[in-house]
């Protein structure tokens, strides 16, 4: 196990006055993002296999990223070239695998609840990794209001079509949170040295590729002429430009600007979203518990968010 070295307060979080369009961009891609495990369960119903889903994915996304990033290839030396293949796993292929895979065997409410969880991880590595940073009463407390609020959400008489849900697709939902708040502390290392372009470009190229292997235990086999299916091609086009490529850039700068325990916060919003969109598309039913819950949410970030200290 490799370790970070030590990096001081201001590079772990919001340095001061000018961050607030940060925030709101953070509030808009993890809202956005709510919605991509409905498009990820649509796609697997219509046939698309858990990998070919993000193999495909990643493939347009890359594509998508290579005219705003530099030209160069490779990093300024190997071993941030080893945590940039990290980052394609973490953040890329291992994350959104796992996490398709846990979407086909338990309900998209848990899923998105678990991998919420992420924030949490996030802090508990930073405090690993980084020995000086030290949890402000505000976002701990901030942080179990947010872990109530989603639990509603999620908890609040949420079913599927069956009546239920998988224990193993909620384990593999909490890796792929796991992968997340990795992933979190190697953008904002890497940041340091690099523009958020370069990074995202490096996320898609390593995530396509260490998503190949996954052929080799199941080949591809979903008909290429099936992605001109209108649902299909929205869903797959909605993941990789809108979720990945959009949404990963500014992910990658907003991390830079406000930190990775501040950013990684706002995934507590990601839930309401989707139990928002999973109503729409997928008839999952909300209930009272759930808007109180999305309520707790909100609080649960403003108060995780003020006078944030990581020293």
């Amino acid at each position: 196990m490799f370790h970070l070295p030590h990096i001081g307060l201001r590079d772990m979080s919001a340095s001061g006055g000018g961050t607030w369009l940060y925030h709101i961009i953070a509030f808009i891609i993890v809202t956005i993002w709510g919605g991509t495990l409905v498009s990820s369960k649509l796609l697997i119903q219509a046939g698309m296999a858990e990998h070919e889903i993000f193999i495909a994915r990643a493939l347009i996304a890359y594509i998508a990223i290579c005219p705003f990033a530099p030209r160069r290839l490779w990093a300024n030396n190997w071993r941030d070239e080893v945590l940039f293949i990290f980052i394609g796993m973490l953040g890329g292929s291992l994350y959104f695998i796992l996490e398709n895979f846990a979407v086909g065997l338990t309900l998209v409410n848990n899923v998105s609840f678990i991998v919420s969880l992420s924030p949490l991880i996030t802090v508990f590595l930073a405090r690993i990794f980084w020995k000086g940073m030290r949890l402000s009463t505000s976002l701990l407390i901030g942080s179990a209001i947010a872990v109530i609020g989603v639990g509603l959400i999620i908890y609040g008489g949420q079913t599927d079509s069956s009546g239920q849900d998988n224990i193993w697709g909620d384990v593999l939902a909490l890796f792929s949170a796991l992968c997340f708040g990795i992933y979190s502390l190697l953008v904002k290392f890497l940041g340091k040295g690099y523009n958020s372009a370069f990074i995202t470009r490096k996320l898609f190229a390593y995530g396509f590729l260490t998503a190949l292997p996954w052929l080799l235990a199941k080949p591809w086999n979903f008909a290429f002429a099936d992605f001109l299916q209108a649902d299909v091609l929205f869903n797959l086009l909605f993941l990789a430009l809108v979720a990945s490529f959009g949404c990963f850039l500014m992910w990658n700068v907003t991390v830079g600007k406000l930190g990775a325990v501040v950013t990684s916060n706002y995934i507590y919003v990601s839930p309401i979203a989707t139990v928002v969109i999973s109503y729409l598309f997928l008839n999952e039913q909300m209930c009272l518990l759930a808007y109180i819950g999305s309520a707790a949410v909100m609080l649960g970030v403003i108060i995780a968010n003020r006078n944030m200290c990581d020293c």
